[in-house]
């Protein structure tokens, strides 16, 4: 499985060249319980790790053929802070002098670990998830069975923002009936007053998650960001871009395995060729679809 996907259309930070550290199999310390990643025990290393040295082979090779990208995202089967040789991989990758920004999507948990939080300092834009400040929803939402105590993570996010010159997002994902009142939202505020980010995006469930969890409505999101007084607020809606690529079969595989595409993806970003090659693997039965809240996805088996 290579190693390297997209581009994929982000909501939040245009055109999206990922990197999946962890590409065999699903490897995260958290088990969330949206996540759009099958539902699996936390692991805590990642087997069988891609080399820095392929990493950046394959990296070359699909700038030439994607050079409009607006981001490279280091992201994972899971959770990226996990990759043995980050450090490593983040100065390889500046070196090529791409041009382009280079950006983490992570739990935050990597921030507990003084050696991890230091390679993350070299990033252009880091986005952490930080779902509750309050400990019994925090462990429910993760599932995380080594108890991170909320408290000291948000301690540790504060130091590393300290320190950190690039941009700095935090995520609260709003899952219906354990994070949706004004009570989680207040003590989000108190430690987003803490942290100082750039930036803090509230979104919801908007594809098919690992366990029998619903989002909210945008009504409620938007309620619940005007309890967010501390730092700038974004309801996160999709980025709507209209560049067209020509995927490969292969290359609609790996994009679909990691990260399930509704209809308005596809119409966006699929040119006819990849279109006519989805309807090929849609009755080959390699490719199924999924309703979500009455949005289409197209997702692997």
């Amino acid at each position: 499985m290579s190693v390297i996907f997209g581009p994929i259309n982000s909501r939040r930070f245009g055109m999206s060249l990922g990197i999946d550290l962890s590409p065999d199999e699903k490897t995260c310390n958290f088990d969330c319980v949206y996540c759009e990643l099958k539902a699996a025990k936390p692991k805590y290393t990642i087997a069988n790790p891609p080399e820095v040295n392929l990493i950046i082979s394959e990296l070359k090779k699909a700038l030439e053929h994607h050079p409009n990208v607006d981001v490279i995202t280091l992201t994972a089967n899971g959770e990226p802070t996990l990759y043995p040789h980050l450090k490593e991989l983040i100065l390889s990758i500046k070196k090529l002098n791409t041009g382009k920004k280079l950006l983490i999507l992570s739990n935050a948990s990597g921030v507990l670990d003084p050696k991890i939080s230091e390679a993350l300092l070299m990033l252009d834009i880091v986005k952490f998830s930080l779902d509750s400040a309050v400990q019994s929803t925090f462990s429910k939402i993760g599932k995380n069975k080594n108890i991170i105590n909320v408290d000291e993570l948000i301690n540790a996010l504060k130091n590393f923002r300290f320190n950190f010159k690039g941009k700095l997002v935090l995520e609260i994902l709003v899952v219906a009936g354990f994070n949706d009142t004004k009570f989680e939202f207040e003590k989000l505020n108190e430690a987003i007053d803490n942290i100082v980010p750039n930036r803090v995006d509230i979104s919801t469930i908007d594809r098919p998650p690992a366990y029998p969890v619903n989002g909210v409505s945008n009504k409620v999101l938007q309620n619940l960001s005007t309890y967010i007084t501390t730092a700038p607020t974004l309801i996160v809606k999709a980025h709507t871009s209209y560049e067209v690529y020509d995927f490969t079969r292969e290359e609609i595989l790996e994009i679909l395995s990691r990260r399930p595409q509704s209809t308005t993806n596809i119409k966006e970003n699929f040119s006819n060729k990849s279109q006519k090659i989805l309807k090929s693997l849609l009755a080959s039965g390699e490719v199924y679809e999924s309703i979500l809240a009455g949005v289409k996805f197209y997702r692997t088996k």
